[in-house]
């Protein structure tokens, strides 16, 4: 098993949305750096499509539960502390 080989080895689903979009901001880190070889780069720009749809994915759940919950009418948000002021 060379290094590359060990690098693909997180390219699981990641634990939660939070943890997909801080891997997610370092690949573009690393993509925006220019240090990173052709091959790297797709593979990093892969894996950021793949997290890119995880977090898609998971915020589209959200907002049905919301629906759900709010009789199946999403309505905007209003911060409640920005109207009392």
């Amino acid at each position: 098993m060379n290094a590359t080989t060990r690098k693909q080895a997180p390219a699981s689903q990641p634990a939660s949305y939070e943890q997909a979009a801080a891997e997610l901001e370092q690949l573009v880190q690393q993509l925006e750096s220019g240090q990173m070889s052709l091959d790297d780069t797709l593979k990093a720009y892969a894996r950021g499509s793949q997290l890119l749809r995880y977090c898609r994915e998971q915020l589209q759940s959200v907002e049905q539960q919301v629906q759900i919950l709010d009789g199946s009418e999403l309505k905007p948000y209003a911060d409640e502390r920005s109207a009392d002021d």
